[in-house]
């Protein structure tokens, strides 16, 4: 989501103000009796990007209870107006001529290649930017981000999508199919990741979708499963947002990722909404050392702002 480049210096709205304007958008969302792409649907939802990717001081965290419901409500509401967005345009894609040179039909395609950049970026400085097997969770109908990765960066990297809609993996892989080079590193497994266990350790990179776990239980419960299961030193790059970013998606949180070793932080100043959280599960033979040496560097990461 998103379109507006906003200046680095510009003065931050005040979180009152800020606050105010975004519960007058879920106001107006929520009487909307459909959230199928539409012309009010969309300049709502813009409206609200173009709000929440200002400067601002906002802290989740300290909301009142009312705005706390408010916010979980609203993640809801975006998460099944984008399920429906994208599901619109890949059942269209589908049915095109060369649909993955037509990509960018998609309103917010160029948000994708930045974010995909920046993630290839933190994954690069990492010492990973050529994984053999890399899976995706929370793909969707669209799945832009293996897409972009597999046809800009990560040219000879195997791709297994993970989503719980077969309905969505079907569409995408008619998508796939258009190209035949593309379609053999790429596959779609329908399914809950939590009932997938000794497959997760044949990759060497795991993306975590921001809508994957929407609520904390379980998106702590997630990502304890995920760790269990991955191999050692295998990466896992989660999807998070910082300040009012955090009314489009859920927060991931340092208590939320205990056992990992946390390698980088990426909170986005620009028109992208997710911040990046990119984890290593350490070798069972380093843990000890690992949780001796990390404590106080890993607390610094935490609290920066832009890694």
């Amino acid at each position: 989501m998103a379109a507006l480049q906003i200046s680095n210096c510009a003065s931050q709205i005040p979180s009152e103000v800020l606050i105010a304007r975004v519960m007058q958008i879920h106001a107006s969302i929520s009487t909307l009796s459909s959230l199928r792409p539409s012309k009010q649907v969309n300049s709502l939802f813009s409206n609200l990007v173009e709000l929440c990717i200002l400067p601002s001081s906002i802290d989740i965290t300290a909301l009142p209870e009312e705005v706390q419901a408010m916010r979980e409500s609203l993640i809801n509401l975006c998460g099944h107006a984008e399920g429906l967005l994208e599901l619109e345009f890949a059942t269209f894609l589908s049915k095109i001529h060369q649909p993955l040179n037509n990509l960018n039909l998609f309103p917010y395609y160029e948000n994708y290649v930045k974010l995909a950049s920046i993630e290839y970026r933190i994954l690069n400085e990492s010492g990973v930017s050529q994984p053999r097997k890399v899976a995706f969770v929370g793909s969707g109908p669209l799945p832009l981000t293996s897409f972009i990765m597999a046809t800009h960066h990560m040219k000879l990297t195997h791709f297994d999508n993970f989503d719980i809609d077969g309905a969505a993996n079907d569409v995408a892989r008619q998508i796939v199919a258009s190209d035949p080079e593309l379609e053999k590193r790429m596959k779609f497994e329908t399914g809950d990741i939590m009932e997938v266990q000794e497959k997760l350790s044949e990759y060497d990179c795991i993306f975590l979708a921001a809508l994957v776990g929407m609520s904390k239980v379980d998106k702590v419960k997630i990502l304890g499963h995920i760790r269990k299961y991955m191999k050692e030193v295998g990466v896992l790059l989660v999807r998070s947002a910082k300040g009012a970013r955090a009314f489009f998606y859920p927060v991931v949180e340092e208590q939320d990722v205990l056992g990992f070793e946390l390698l980088s932080i990426y909170h986005p100043t620009n028109d992208v909404i997710n911040s990046v959280v990119l984890l290593r599960k350490p070798a069972f033979s380093s843990i000890k050392s690992f949780h001796l040496l990390r404590n106080w560097s890993r607390r610094q990461l935490w609290s920066s702002n832009l890694l």
